[in-house]
């Protein structure tokens, strides 16, 4: 037993009445804007992924030990 189309228009007049048609636009607006968010997103991660893929490994240690001369270890200063 399926929904044949007068079930489907009987249920969409019935939605249309409890929400209105300004707050369902507004719905599908916000929708709209969080799929395109979703999908900016997905292609800024893939864009970083391939910047790190085609790094070399020089690269990554060099950036490793310039963020380690930076460090200050917090004990050694205590323990003096």
């Amino acid at each position: 037993m399926g929904f044949s189309t007068t079930h489907l228009i009987i249920f969409l007049v019935i939605i249309i009445v409890i929400f209105g048609t300004k707050k369902l636009r507004n719905i599908g607006s916000d929708l709209g804007g969080a799929v395109k968010g979703f999908k900016d997103g997905m292609k800024d991660g893939a864009d970083k992924a391939a910047d790190a893929a085609t790094t070399t490994p020089a690269q990554q240690v060099e950036s490793t030990s310039a963020t380690a001369k930076e460090t200050i270890d917090v004990e050694a200063k205590t323990k003096v």
